[in-house]
């Protein structure tokens, strides 16, 4: 896949995901196999006032470049200068979220509430590809629910506004994340625009990526909830190792993660982070529900791995080896 310039030989990339798709985390998805990593969704306005919450969600290490800083606003003039920022932070793409369906999101007008007002988000592109001199991208959904698919409409007026490529979660506002993502309304994008176009939606498995783009015609595909727990998803060839090797590769990430995590965010920050993330890692583990409820009523990082290494001894009659924060 070609956006603008850049080269992104790889089938498959990580999911912007609020609160998750952090710089450590998109390393780590970097470092095995995606092809290019997007930081969570960034409100414009919080950017341009350099918010602390703002500042490390636009943090990233030069080992995942290519990267693209996706943005989250309504009002134009904002948005622009928030793209101009993002140029000069060392983006290698400016993003624009119209898909986020969350209602205290979309009551505002942003994310996938901009999917209803084409000539209005017209005149919002417009205004950001005047000043984007990197390629410019979108990630939009199916539409605002079943009586407004108007996810083809939206793309052909995105490429006469001059964006380079765009992301398709097919799934309505409405529908959040439930049900099954229709893969036909991806396949409808491809067929009525000239530029790239990268499907998303219901993907936990190299082999289902390559499905989707069988189906679609999609060029790339974006794996966002299948990665929680697995960012060896992206490691074509992991499938293929054998359990010890398996066992080994997975110790090794999630060593890697953890570090990253403590060198990278806040102590508060990075508490939330490491619950959240331990607790997807023992998935398929014995005894994991229980596990994942006591490492919520932990209190620092250090318990959580204390809780998490438990359920490794119990679930596969081992320990994995402490994590060591990069400059401890």
């Amino acid at each position: 896949m070609k956006i603008g310039q850049i080269e992104i030989p790889e089938l498959c990339r990580l999911a912007p995901m609020a609160a998750i798709s952090n710089a450590p985390f998109r390393l780590i998805a970097r470092e095995c196999g995606s092809g290019l990593t997007t930081t969570e969704e960034i409100d414009a306005f919080a950017l341009l006032m350099d918010t602390p919450r703002a500042g490390e969600m636009a943090g990233y290490y030069p080992q995942e470049r290519p990267l693209a800083m996706q943005l989250l606003g309504r009002d134009p003039e904002a948005l622009a200068r928030a793209a101009i920022r993002c140029q000069e932070l060392g983006a290698d793409i400016v993003d624009l979220n119209m898909g986020c369906p969350m209602p205290k999101i979309t009551s505002k007008g942003k994310g996938a509430a901009l999917m209803k007002d084409v000539p209005g988000t017209a005149r919002l592109l417009r205004a950001m590809r005047r000043v984007i001199s990197v390629p410019f991208t979108i990630k939009i959904r199916g539409g605002w629910d079943d009586q407004h698919l108007n996810a083809v409409e939206v793309a052909r007026m995105a490429e006469a506004e001059g964006v380079d490529a765009i992301t398709v979660h097919p799934r309505t506002r409405a529908q959040l994340f439930t049900g099954k993502a229709p893969w036909t309304i991806i396949a409808e994008v491809v067929e009525a625009v000239d530029i790239p176009v990268t499907g998303n939606g219901d993907v936990r498995s190299m082999a289902e990526a390559r499905r989707m783009v069988a189906e679609t015609g999609c060029q790339s595909v974006m794996i966002g909830r299948g990665a929680l727990g697995r960012p060896w998803i992206f490691d074509d060839g992991f499938a293929a190792l054998g359990p010890d090797e398996k066992r080994a590769y997975r110790d090794r990430v999630i060593c890697r993660h953890m570090a990253l995590i403590q060198e990278h965010c806040s102590p508060r920050y990075a508490l939330s982070q490491t619950q959240r993330h331990l607790a997807w890692y023992t998935d398929g583990l014995a005894h994991a529900a229980s596990c994942r409820a006591r490492i919520f009523q932990t209190k620092s990082p250090a318990e959580v791995w204390e809780v998490f290494q438990e359920v490794a001894r119990l679930g596969e009659g081992r320990e994995v080896a402490d994590p060591v924060p990069s400059g401890a």
